[in-house]
């Protein structure tokens, strides 16, 4: 049995996801190869090269320069026929390319694993992460994608592994590339971060918004939000944070007027310690908040930031 891991990169470095994804790899005591497909991504390959795995496999072509999934897809399936597992994290760029190598190779795919129990048995959440469900799997080839924040990542500098150029060729496909809006800011990506401070609907407004990007700034840390928050337009859809937003699991998360959705709490309820700032002593958030201040957050959040 050998495994695939499909890197995601930026062309330069290997982004944590994956690091994660192949720790949870490497719980199933098999040699892992990693796929790394880009136009000349010579710092990944530098990267990859130096994780504790067996090989790295390439495919260099301009093809591959923006993660395409028609063209992602068709080059592992490619190569599929090899390995038993095929895994990649579960972000938007293993979400988006996973579930078509699934449907042409006719495999249900294992979604969101948070635990390796053994080779064929997995953990991952279920009715947005108010139970676990573990699956034993009978399945001879298994696609499944990995949860970040539940693995550590790899370190670098733990091996030296071998580099393979693979012959792969981008297909024809009617889809094609148009642009990539990414927001850029001096303070921690989301998914990563050790300290997130979001925001929910009690902020208020667009403009009340900026006292928890202060109150995150005091602290260097993230900025989170809920649905509520996002679809009133105070954040850009990216700072959610919930079941159909981003992930996270930091040492601390601090909840400034949220409630406490189940699809939020779907999002973050892997963080080690919760503070919820809110006016309800009955909300939602305060049954899993680690500390609890039952205060109106326009008092509560600038004593805090004064303090701090």
């Amino acid at each position: 049995m050998t495994i695939l891991v499909l890197a995601e990169h930026d062309h330069q470095t290997i982004k944590p996801s994956t690091l994660s994804t192949i720790t949870a790899a490497k719980q199933l005591n098999q040699p892992i190869h990693v796929l790394v497909l880009g136009n000349n991504p010579s710092g990944a390959i530098a990267q990859a090269q130096i994780l504790d795995i067996e090989k790295v496999l390439v495919g260099d072509d301009t093809g591959f320069e923006k993660p395409m999934a028609e063209t992602f897809a068709a080059a592992v399936l490619d190569i599929a026929a090899n390995y038993d597992f095929i895994l990649a994290p579960a972000t938007t760029f293993g979400k988006n390319i996973l579930p078509r190598i699934a449907a042409k190779l006719d495999i249900q795919q294992i979604s969101d694993v948070i635990a390796v129990v053994s080779p064929k048995q997995f953990t991952h959440p279920i009715y947005a992460g108010n139970a676990l469900q573990t699956l034993e799997t009978t399945q001879a080839k298994n696609i499944m994608t990995v949860r970040p924040t539940a693995f550590a990542p790899m370190t670098l500098n733990s091996g030296t592994a071998a580099v393979e150029k693979i012959a792969a060729k981008p297909v024809a496909s009617r889809a094609r590339f148009v642009g990539l809006q990414e927001s850029k800011g001096d303070r921690p990506e989301l998914t990563s971060a050790r300290i997130v401070v979001s925001g929910g609907r009690g902020v208020g407004s667009k403009d009340n918004f900026k006292m928890v990007e202060s109150l995150a700034d005091k602290l260097n840390a993230a900025v989170g939000a809920s649905r509520a928050a996002v679809d009133a337009g105070y954040v850009p859809n990216d700072y959610q944070v919930g079941q159909t937003g981003k992930i996270v699991a930091p040492d601390l998360y601090i909840a400034v007027g949220i409630s406490g959705a189940i699809q939020h709490l779907a999002g973050m309820g892997g963080s080690k310690v919760v503070v919820a700032i809110n006016k309800d002593p009955d909300a939602a958030i305060f049954q899993i908040a680690d500390y609890g201040l039952v205060a109106d957050l326009f008092q509560a959040v600038p004593d805090l930031i004064k303090a701090l």
